[in-house]
């Protein structure tokens, strides 16, 4: 006699079954390399590069854009780590069964992704200040958020969720500058 098959609630499903795919795609060589280059310059090396250059090309103007930057990625920091401790979300590679951690995680916890939250609210301000750098940017970005699900750090819905969180972070961080 077969056991009955567990049920999966049906608001998580697409979650999880998105997670498991992606994860997979992760263990070609190449795309777990590559998308582990990608994470690893999103932990900061990428947009501190940026804001370094921004100072140094742009004088007061891109010292102002690299200061407005660092103050809204400081917020992100603080506002995603009070998160990940209320939610305490354990991550994939902890919670399923078939997806693995290409790369050591940061922190223990997975709901909101840092990384995409961080790319999003830098990505937002810098282009309020330098909308040419919106294909690299919006690219960057991109590649940031679809790296955490395909590494197994992240289910889906966090990296949405920080793509919501970024977004209205960045959103206020221009307000409050007076860039909108």
């Amino acid at each position: 006699m077969a056991s009955a098959p567990t049920p999966e609630l049906p608001r998580f499903a697409l979650d999880l079954k998105v997670c498991v795919l992606a994860n997979r795609w992760g263990t070609r060589r190449a795309v777990g390399a590559a998308f582990g280059i990608v994470s690893r310059l999103g932990d900061g090396m990428f947009w501190y590069a940026l804001m370094l250059a921004l100072a140094l090309a742009d004088g007061r103007r891109g010292v102002s854009a690299a200061a407005h930057m660092a103050a809204t990625g400081l917020v992100a920091l603080l506002l995603y780590r009070v998160l990940k401790r209320w939610t305490r979300r354990p991550r994939p590679f902890h919670a399923c069964p078939g997806v693995v951690a290409h790369v050591a995680p940061l922190d223990e916890f997975s709901f909101p992704s840092g990384h995409t939250l961080q790319a999003v609210g830098f990505t937002i301000v810098a282009l309020a200040w330098y909308p040419a750098l919106a294909p690299l940017l919006l690219g960057f970005t991109s590649l940031v958020a679809m790296s955490r699900v395909v590494l197994g750090l992240h289910y889906p819905s966090d990296v949405l969720a920080a793509i919501g969180l970024g977004s209205v972070l960045g959103g206020v961080s221009l307000r409050l500058a007076g860039l909108i």
